[in-house]
Protein backbone atom coordinates (compact mmCIF):
# COMPACT_ATOMS: atom_id res chain seq x y z
CA UNK A 1 0.00 0.00 0.00
CA UNK A 2 1.23 3.46 -0.87
CA UNK A 3 0.10 6.44 1.19
CA UNK A 4 0.67 10.10 0.40
CA UNK A 5 0.22 13.19 2.59
CA UNK A 6 -3.21 14.80 2.62
CA UNK A 7 -1.89 17.81 4.53
CA UNK A 8 1.08 19.32 6.35
CA UNK A 9 1.39 20.89 9.78
CA UNK A 10 2.42 24.51 10.17
CA UNK A 11 3.90 25.11 13.64
CA UNK A 12 6.47 27.26 15.44
CA UNK A 13 9.06 24.44 15.48
CA UNK A 14 11.43 24.56 12.50
CA UNK A 15 13.57 21.74 13.98
CA UNK A 16 12.64 18.75 16.12
CA UNK A 17 14.68 19.74 19.21
CA UNK A 18 12.41 21.16 21.89
CA UNK A 19 9.14 19.69 20.63
CA UNK A 20 7.15 18.22 23.54
CA UNK A 21 7.54 14.46 23.68
CA UNK A 22 3.78 13.88 23.56
CA UNK A 23 0.81 15.80 22.25
CA UNK A 24 -1.35 17.76 24.66
CA UNK A 25 1.42 18.54 27.15
CA UNK A 26 1.51 22.19 26.09
CA UNK A 27 -2.01 23.26 25.11
CA UNK A 28 -0.73 26.81 24.50
CA UNK A 29 1.05 25.61 21.35
CA UNK A 30 -0.87 26.57 18.22
CA UNK A 31 -0.66 24.93 14.83
CA UNK A 32 -2.44 24.89 11.48
CA UNK A 33 -3.28 21.87 9.33
CA UNK A 34 -2.95 22.92 5.69
CA UNK A 35 -4.32 20.51 3.11
CA UNK A 36 -2.70 19.52 -0.15
CA UNK A 37 -4.50 20.98 -3.20
CA UNK A 38 -6.20 17.65 -4.00
CA UNK A 39 -7.88 17.62 -0.58
CA UNK A 40 -8.84 21.29 -0.27
CA UNK A 41 -12.53 20.53 -0.29
CA UNK A 42 -14.71 22.13 2.38
CA UNK A 43 -17.11 19.21 2.16
CA UNK A 44 -14.41 16.91 3.58
CA UNK A 45 -14.64 18.90 6.83
CA UNK A 46 -18.41 18.92 7.15
CA UNK A 47 -19.33 18.14 10.77
CA UNK A 48 -15.88 19.00 12.14
CA UNK A 49 -17.37 22.00 13.96
CA UNK A 50 -18.94 19.46 16.36
CA UNK A 51 -15.62 17.73 17.09
CA UNK A 52 -13.46 18.94 19.98
CA UNK A 53 -10.37 16.76 19.39
CA UNK A 54 -8.70 15.00 16.47
CA UNK A 55 -6.29 12.13 16.05
CA UNK A 56 -3.54 13.05 13.60
CA UNK A 57 -1.71 10.24 11.81
CA UNK A 58 1.57 11.66 10.55
CA UNK A 59 5.12 10.83 9.46
CA UNK A 60 8.41 11.19 11.35
CA UNK A 61 9.92 13.03 8.39
CA UNK A 62 12.94 14.26 10.41
CA UNK A 63 13.79 10.85 11.88
CA UNK A 64 14.15 8.62 8.84
CA UNK A 65 16.69 5.79 8.87
CA UNK A 66 17.62 2.87 6.66
CA UNK A 67 16.41 -0.37 8.18
CA UNK A 68 15.11 -0.73 11.71
CA UNK A 69 16.12 -2.04 15.12
CA UNK A 70 13.97 -4.28 17.35
CA UNK A 71 15.05 -2.25 20.40
CA UNK A 72 15.36 1.49 21.06
CA UNK A 73 16.56 3.76 23.86
CA UNK A 74 13.68 5.94 25.15
CA UNK A 75 14.86 9.43 26.22
CA UNK A 76 12.67 9.12 29.31
CA UNK A 77 14.99 6.35 30.54
CA UNK A 78 18.08 8.50 30.08
CA UNK A 79 19.06 6.93 26.78
CA UNK A 80 20.77 4.04 28.56
CA UNK A 81 18.09 1.34 28.78
CA UNK A 82 16.75 -0.54 25.79
CA UNK A 83 13.14 -1.56 25.23
CA UNK A 84 11.34 -3.20 22.36
CA UNK A 85 10.38 -0.67 19.70
CA UNK A 86 6.73 -1.72 19.90
CA UNK A 87 6.69 -1.01 23.66
CA UNK A 88 7.65 2.63 23.03
CA UNK A 89 6.68 5.65 20.97
CA UNK A 90 10.14 6.03 19.47
CA UNK A 91 10.20 7.68 16.02
CA UNK A 92 12.59 4.99 14.76
CA UNK A 93 10.09 2.36 13.66
CA UNK A 94 9.67 -0.03 10.73
CA UNK A 95 7.02 2.38 9.42
CA UNK A 96 7.82 5.84 10.86
CA UNK A 97 4.26 6.89 11.70
CA UNK A 98 3.21 9.11 14.60
CA UNK A 99 -0.14 9.45 16.35
CA UNK A 100 -1.18 12.63 18.17
CA UNK A 101 -4.38 13.88 19.77
CA UNK A 102 -4.97 17.63 19.40
CA UNK A 103 -7.69 20.11 20.30
CA UNK A 104 -9.65 21.64 17.45
CA UNK A 105 -9.78 25.42 17.71
CA UNK A 106 -11.75 25.90 14.52
CA UNK A 107 -11.92 25.69 10.75
CA UNK A 108 -11.04 28.79 8.76
CA UNK A 109 -11.12 29.66 5.06
CA UNK A 110 -7.69 30.89 4.03
CA UNK A 111 -7.36 32.92 0.83
CA UNK A 112 -4.28 30.96 -0.26
CA UNK A 113 -4.71 27.49 1.26
CA UNK A 114 -8.48 27.03 1.28
CA UNK A 115 -10.05 25.54 4.40
CA UNK A 116 -7.50 24.97 7.19
CA UNK A 117 -7.85 23.55 10.68
CA UNK A 118 -6.47 25.48 13.66
CA UNK A 119 -5.38 23.18 16.48
CA UNK A 120 -3.64 23.33 19.84
CA UNK A 121 -1.39 20.95 21.74
CA UNK A 122 0.29 19.46 18.67
CA UNK A 123 3.76 17.90 18.96
CA UNK A 124 4.59 18.21 15.25
CA UNK A 125 7.42 20.05 13.54
CA UNK A 126 6.66 22.64 10.88
CA UNK A 127 6.16 20.88 7.54
CA UNK A 128 5.37 17.46 9.03
CA UNK A 129 3.38 15.34 6.54
CA UNK A 130 -0.09 14.31 7.70
CA UNK A 131 -1.63 11.13 6.31
CA UNK A 132 -5.04 11.06 7.96
CA UNK A 133 -7.32 12.73 10.49
CA UNK A 134 -9.90 11.00 12.66
CA UNK A 135 -12.20 12.36 15.38
CA UNK A 136 -11.31 11.51 18.96
CA UNK A 137 -14.16 9.47 20.48
CA UNK A 138 -14.20 9.72 24.30
CA UNK A 139 -16.40 6.66 24.79
CA UNK A 140 -13.98 4.46 22.84
CA UNK A 141 -10.60 6.19 23.00
CA UNK A 142 -10.45 6.97 26.72
CA UNK A 143 -9.58 3.79 28.66
CA UNK A 144 -9.69 4.59 32.36
CA UNK A 145 -7.86 1.46 33.59
CA UNK A 146 -5.07 1.48 30.99
CA UNK A 147 -1.44 1.00 32.06
CA UNK A 148 1.61 2.44 30.33
CA UNK A 149 4.68 0.54 31.45
CA UNK A 150 7.82 2.61 31.85
CA UNK A 151 5.87 5.84 31.22
CA UNK A 152 3.42 5.26 34.06
CA UNK A 153 4.78 8.13 36.15
CA UNK A 154 3.42 10.82 33.85
CA UNK A 155 5.29 14.05 33.22
CA UNK A 156 8.39 14.64 35.35
CA UNK A 157 8.63 17.63 37.69
CA UNK A 158 8.75 20.86 35.71
CA UNK A 159 11.69 23.23 35.63
CA UNK A 160 11.53 26.83 36.75
CA UNK A 161 12.22 29.08 33.75
CA UNK A 162 14.04 32.37 34.37
CA UNK A 163 14.52 35.16 31.86
CA UNK A 164 16.41 37.76 33.93
CA UNK A 165 17.20 40.01 30.95
CA UNK A 166 13.71 39.93 29.46
CA UNK A 167 15.02 38.36 26.27
CA UNK A 168 11.74 36.57 25.58
CA UNK A 169 9.99 39.93 25.22
CA UNK A 170 11.01 39.79 21.56
CA UNK A 171 8.36 37.13 21.00
CA UNK A 172 4.64 37.73 20.82
CA UNK A 173 2.75 37.24 24.07
CA UNK A 174 1.16 33.97 22.91
CA UNK A 175 4.45 32.53 21.67
CA UNK A 176 6.19 33.58 24.87
CA UNK A 177 3.68 31.72 27.04
CA UNK A 178 3.90 28.62 24.88
CA UNK A 179 7.71 28.64 24.82
CA UNK A 180 7.99 28.95 28.61
CA UNK A 181 5.72 25.90 28.97
CA UNK A 182 7.85 23.97 26.46
CA UNK A 183 11.07 24.84 28.29
CA UNK A 184 9.58 23.97 31.66
CA UNK A 185 9.13 20.38 30.42
CA UNK A 186 12.95 20.18 29.92
CA UNK A 187 13.63 19.60 26.21
CA UNK A 188 17.10 18.16 26.84
CA UNK A 189 17.83 14.48 26.20
CA UNK A 190 17.54 12.56 29.46
CA UNK A 191 21.23 11.63 29.49
CA UNK A 192 22.52 15.25 29.36
CA UNK A 193 22.80 16.89 32.79
CA UNK A 194 25.87 19.17 32.42
CA UNK A 195 24.91 22.50 34.07
CA UNK A 196 27.50 24.39 32.01
CA UNK A 197 26.29 23.13 28.66
CA UNK A 198 24.46 25.67 26.48
CA UNK A 199 21.47 24.30 24.60
CA UNK A 200 19.74 25.93 21.67
CA UNK A 201 16.42 25.52 19.93
CA UNK A 202 14.45 27.36 17.26
CA UNK A 203 10.95 28.57 18.00
CA UNK A 204 8.71 31.08 16.19
CA UNK A 205 11.61 32.35 14.07
CA UNK A 206 14.02 32.82 16.98
CA UNK A 207 16.97 30.84 18.27
CA UNK A 208 16.68 30.45 22.02
CA UNK A 209 19.75 29.47 24.04
CA UNK A 210 19.65 28.34 27.66
CA UNK A 211 21.38 26.46 30.49
CA UNK A 212 19.87 24.12 33.06
CA UNK A 213 21.19 23.60 36.59
CA UNK A 214 19.22 21.42 38.98
CA UNK A 215 15.58 22.43 38.45
CA UNK A 216 16.35 25.92 37.09
CA UNK A 217 16.45 26.79 33.38
CA UNK A 218 17.91 30.21 32.55
CA UNK A 219 17.56 31.96 29.19
CA UNK A 220 20.91 33.38 28.09
CA UNK A 221 20.30 34.49 24.48
CA UNK A 222 17.41 35.03 22.07
CA UNK A 223 17.97 36.15 18.48
CA UNK A 224 16.08 36.03 15.17
CA UNK A 225 17.04 33.07 12.99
Amino acid sequence: MTITPIAHMHSEFSTKFGIPRQSGLVPELRGTIVFEPTYRNREALRGLEEVSHLWIIWGFSAALRDGWSPTVRPPRLGGNARLGVFATRSPFRPNPLGLSAVSVLGVEDDAVHGSVIRVSGADLMDGTPIYDLKPYLPYADCISNATSGFAAGGVAAELTVRDPLGLLDQLSADCRVALVRVLALDPRPGYIKDPERVHGMEFAGFEVRFRVAENLLEIIAVAPV
